[in-house]
């Protein structure tokens, strides 16, 4: 089983400029600081998805690249994602591990009528 790394950064309430530009020294110095590429940001305390929200993902995504880097969001929540689809801005999205959705089961059929023909 494959061991989740916990994130760089960890964004919560509301996205801000004062909180935009404390996240974007924090992501400036993180990635300086260490020889990765990425950095893994959990946005799943991120207050309603509102444009603020994308600017700050859009100039937190602009420092990381200015440092060599990019960023990843880790567990979106799915109004999040869709915003970030609809004004088409770049940011690579971690899928965690889901439940993988199955058909119910099907009745199965347990006695033979006479008109079956034989197998």
């Amino acid at each position: 089983m494959e061991a989740i790394t916990p994130p760089d950064l960890t964004l919560t309430g509301t996205l801000d400029r004062e909180a935009t530009h404390r996240l974007c020294e924090e992501a400036r110095a993180t990635l300086q600081a260490s020889d990765a590429d990425v950095l893994v940001c959990d946005v799943a305390g991120v207050g309603p998805p509102v444009l603020a929200a994308i600017d700050a993902l859009a100039r937190l995504q602009l420092t990381a690249r200015r440092t060599g880097g990019r960023i990843r969001l880790r567990n979106p929540a799915p109004h999040l994602r869709e915003l970030l689809h609809l004004v088409g801005l770049p940011i690579e999205i971690e899928m965690g591990r889901q439940a993988e959705q199955r058909e119910p089961p099907r009745r199965v059929q347990e006695a033979v009528e006479a008109r079956d023909p034989p197998l």
